[in-house]
């Protein structure tokens, strides 16, 4: 008989590390990051950088508050509203008649300069109660057609101006059919034309990447229903600025849109004759039109509102700086111990 032994299970005498994740464990491999050990700031809110924050806002707000309210003041503006005027008096059924009929609508308005404008002067239209920001309305367009000459039957989201007459409508959608198309000439006392000009009213960004140079206007307002403006047909959209200035759609129902500039001194007590041709339908729904006329300072045109905000938040700011400050020297509390606020270290030191 062989003295052979059977083999024995030898056992490691070399402790095992607890520390280490179990082959299946789903725990994290370890990191300061996960664990959220990093350095980080804390800062303790105390009164005293309470106030100083307070008062910090106050210094810089209430100046600016006040620079932008008399940048506000120097903008001399005329606001002249027509679409009353220039239409027959009675019921909105008959202003709706006068401006969908082949009556002449020339209309003759009167406007005087209460101040010293320089140039240029800022001609707009502006259009109260005219929802250009309605989902269906702001999506009835091709960017596509827009920009490229070989997507001019891109027009699926062009509904219900998409093709008229079995061919396509280039530009196509509500937003270029329903564009503006009433018309400004203006002269000054002597009759002296005022030349108002058109180069340079829309944004260069549009002009260069959302209209083509090689994009001609295509059977456009030919449908059985017109809705504004007609264009050229022999000049390129990314000439045509004023349906550019139109088709960036504005977010609000009364909205300003530039028609051009005037750029000639205009002296206070002078007197404009503006001749105008009321086109537009607007009656239908309730709208008005607005002819204006305004300068621009360093912070744009006519706007208190920016001016107002900065100063409101400013002495907003110095109400509680000097109430903080009062109620903490009239009735201070001591402080807690910081050292409460970690949740991994014994407070207070111990």
């Amino acid at each position: 008989m062989s003295n052979a032994t059977a083999p024995t299970n030898s056992t490691s005498t070399e402790p095992m590390d607890t520390s280490a994740p179990a082959r299946y464990s789903k725990r994290p491999k370890y990191s300061r990051f996960t664990q959220q050990e990093l350095p980080a700031c804390k800062p303790i809110l105390t009164p005293r950088w309470v106030i100083s924050t307070f008062m910090l806002v106050t210094i810089v707000f209430v100046p600016i508050g006040i620079a932008s309210l008399f940048a506000s003041r120097d903008v001399v503006e005329i606001v002249d509203r027509y679409d009353d005027s220039c239409a027959p008096s009675g019921s909105r059924t008959d202003k709706v008649r006068f401006i969908q009929s082949t009556a002449d609508k020339t209309c003759n308005r009167t406007l005087t300069v209460p101040k010293h404008m320089k140039q240029p002067i800022y001609v707009y239209y502006q259009l109260d109660n005219f929802y250009q920001n309605h989902r269906r309305y702001v999506k009835s367009r091709s960017d596509q057609q827009l920009r490229n000459r070989n997507k001019e039957n891109d027009v699926s989201t062009c509904k219900p101006e998409d093709t008229a007459h079995g061919v396509t409508i280039v530009p196509c959608g509500l937003v270029a059919w329903s564009m503006f198309n009433d018309t400004f000439r203006f002269s000054g006392s002597n009759n002296v034309q005022l030349p108002v000009t058109k180069r340079g009213i829309s944004w260069k960004s549009d002009r260069d990447h959302k209209f083509g140079k090689d994009v001609f206007p295509k059977n456009f307002q030919n449908g059985s229903l017109i809705g504004g403006a007609r264009l050229n047909e022999s000049i390129p959209l990314s000439e045509q600025e004023d349906l550019i200035v139109w088709m960036r759609t504005a977010a609000l129902p009364t909205f300003r849109k530039l028609y051009g500039k005037i750029e000639v001194d205009l002296q206070a007590g002078d007197t404009i004759n503006v001749v105008m041709q009321n086109n537009y339908n607007t009656y239908s729904f309730n709208g008005k039109k607005k002819l204006v006329l305004s300068t621009a300072s360093w912070l744009g045109g006519k706007n208190n509102f920016i001016g107002i905000a900065y100063l409101a938040v400013g002495g907003l700011c110095f109400v509680l700086a000097i109430a903080f400050t009062i109620i903490y020297l009239v009735k201070p509390r001591r402080l807690g111990d910081p050292s409460y606020l970690s949740w991994n270290r014994n407070p207070g030191g111990h």
